[in-house]
């Protein structure tokens, strides 16, 4: 199994880009993801994991919005 997956980050000013992130002892990756905006954390957008196909363990992180 991969220790590692990429996934494409869906909607917010990250819309498209792919980030690699790692897969915890389950073979899952974490649940959410906060994209650094220009100033850091402080302008960080949430994305939340979403499964594209449960059988082939395929995701996406959507945007959920401002983490602020």
């Amino acid at each position: 199994m991969a220790s590692s997956v990429e996934i494409p980050l869906v909607g917010g000013a990250a819309d498209g880009e792919h980030i690699t992130v790692e897969l915890d002892p389950h073979g899952r990756p974490p649940l959410t993801h906060h994209h650094l905006g220009p100033e850091g954390l402080a302008a960080a957008d949430i994305y939340e994991l979403e499964s594209t196909d449960a059988e082939r363990q395929q995701w996406r992180y959507r945007w959920r919005g401002p983490a602020v």
